[in-house]
C-alpha cells in the first residue's frame, strides 16, 4: 500500500471556540496518540485530509504526518462529523508501526450468484458490511470479497469461512455470519421457507 504525506501544525489553540475558528479557516482540529507518543494536539488542512483518505484505502490509508519537524506514521481512526453538515469536525490519528499488525475495519464486497437461494425464491441477507481484520498497515486490503455462490436456502456464510488475503486474519468473532439467506415473499407463500428451516 502506498503512503501519503499530510502536513500538520502543532501550534493550534485549545478550546471549543478556537476549534470553531480553525474549522471556519479550513482546518480540522486533531490529536496524535499511541506508539508511546503523549497525546499531541494538531491541526490539518481539511482539503488535504479529504484528499489523503479519498483513495481506495479510505480511512485505512497509511499517512506520513509531518508536524513541525516531527514525523509520525499514522492511520486516521476516530472521525467526528458535524451533525448537520456531515463535515469532519475532529480526527484522532493513531501512531502505528508499519511492521506490526493493527486492527482495521475492511468493507465487504459480495461476489458470485447464490443460484440455489434464488431458485428457492429465497433472498440473500447481508449481515456484515465490514469485517475487523488484523494485518500490518501495508497489508490491509481495500475490501474483502465474499463469494455467495455456495450459499443455500436457510444457510449462512460466517467470517471463519471467508478466505483472507495473505498476512490478514479476522480480528473479531469468527463465528458471526457475514451473509444469511431468508425466505422471500414467494417462498413464504408456498411454504418452502418452513420446509427449508426444518431441513
Amino acid at each position: 500500500m502506498s503512503q501519503v504525506t499530510l502536513t500538520a501544525s502543532t501550534s493550534r489553540p485549545q478550546g471549543t471556540r478556537n476549534s470553531r475558528r480553525l474549522r471556519s479557516a479550513g482546518s480540522i482540529p486533531a490529536v496524535v496518540y499511541g506508539g508511546g507518543v503523549t497525546a499531541l494536539p494538531v491541526a490539518v488542512n481539511a482539503k488535504e485530509f479529504r484528499t489523503a483518505v479519498s483513495g481506495e484505502q479510505g480511512l485505512n490509508q497509511l499517512i506520513e504526518l509531518q508536524a513541525d519537524g516531527q514525523t509520525f506514521t499514522v492511520l486516521a481512526r476516530e472521525i467526528q462529523r458535524h451533525p448537520v453538515r456531515g463535515t469532519v469536525a475532529h480526527v484522532d490519528f493513531q501512531v502505528v508501526d508499519p511492521n506490526k499488525p493493527v486492527v482495521a475495519e475492511v468493507p465487504v464486497h459480495l461476489i458470485g450468484d447464490a443460484v440455489e437461494v434464488r431458485h428457492a425464491d429465497y433472498e440473500v441477507d447481508q449481515q456484515l458490511f465490514s469485517i475487523a481484520v488484523s494485518a500490518r498497515p501495508s497489508d490491509i486490503p481495500t475490501h474483502i470479497n465474499v463469494d455467495i455462490s455456495p450459499l443455500k436456502p436457510g444457510g449462512s456464510i460466517r467470517v471463519e469461512e471467508v478466505p483472507m488475503p495473505a498476512g490478514v486474519s479476522p480480528a473479531g468473532d469468527p463465528h458471526i455470519a457475514v451473509v444469511t439467506s431468508r425466505a422471500g415473499r414467494a417462498a413464504k407463500t408456498s411454504g418452502q421457507g418452513a420446509d427449508a428451516a426444518k431441513a
